[in-house]
């Protein structure tokens, strides 16, 4: 097996890491917040499944991106393929900042100031 084809199974890996990440972890969020439902928790219930499928979605844009990164580095090393990386970071970068911001409410350079007010007495 040659480098090239070993870095295209690691690349593979990640790949199938990051769906699984967000496949299981959106079905068991939703799973849990739907028998949560059931017993009449609704608004706390859709509340939490929101926050777990959007740290599910996160989670696995983050892998992703690890595949996406491998690849260009150790297969395709080209300057197309890294205008093409450059992309896919800043969207998936973009759509993991814009989910961070729905889920906590607040940018993340405010979320120590929000932090700080919270715990005050």
């Amino acid at each position: 097996m040659s480098y090239e084809e070993a870095m295209a199974h690691v690349v593979q890996g990640f790949e199938v890491i990051g769906v699984t990440v967000l496949a299981v972890g959106s079905a068991v969020s939703l799973v849990r917040d739907m028998l949560a439902l059931a017993r009449g928790d609704r608004e706390a219930a859709f509340d939490r499944a929101r926050r777990g499928v959007g740290r599910a979605i996160l989670l696995g844009l983050e892998i992703m991106i690890i595949a996406d990164i491998v690849r260009t580095i150790t297969i395709a090393t080209t300057f197309e393929s890294v205008i093409t990386l450059g992309i896919i970071v800043l969207v998936r970068t973009f759509l993991s900042f814009s989910l961070e911001i729905e889920l906590e409410g607040v940018v993340p350079w405010r979320r120590a100031s929000r932090e700080g007010e919270a715990s005050a007495p």
